[in-house]
């Protein structure tokens, strides 16, 4: 079994994948507060790698990217309009796998599952 939840950050404005950004994932609890579940840096393909155990056991529910772009869009002399990126999903046992993409801009960025 893959890792249950993955994610891939393009760099929208040369379309390149975007590494070295820090991401944290996150999980919304009964009591109303995000739990920090993991984080890693993107790789070289903008990727999660293996930040989660191919057989973790994640709950179904709420949770949360948090994409720190600031030091990225920094490194490429860019001024940036959005410096944390916070993207919000579910994630269902029915479908165990959760894939997605970010495409990041110095001034937006777009999310969708793969």
């Amino acid at each position: 079994m893959a890792c249950p939840i993955t994610v891939r950050l393009i760099d929208s404005t040369d379309g390149r994948p975007a590494a070295g950004i820090h991401v944290v994932l996150q999980f919304w609890e009964a009591n109303r507060d995000w739990r920090t579940v993991t984080e890693t840096l993107t790789g070289a393909d903008g990727g999660s790698g293996a930040w989660l155990p191919d057989d973790a056991a994640l709950p179904a529910g709420t949770y949360r990217l948090m994409v720190d772009t600031r030091a990225y869009f920094q490194r490429r002399r860019a001024v940036v309009t959005f410096p944390l990126v916070p993207v919000v999903f579910d994630h269902r046992l029915r479908d165990p796998q959760t894939r997605l993409c970010i495409l990041l801009s110095p001034h937006g960025y777009t999310a969708y599952r793969e």
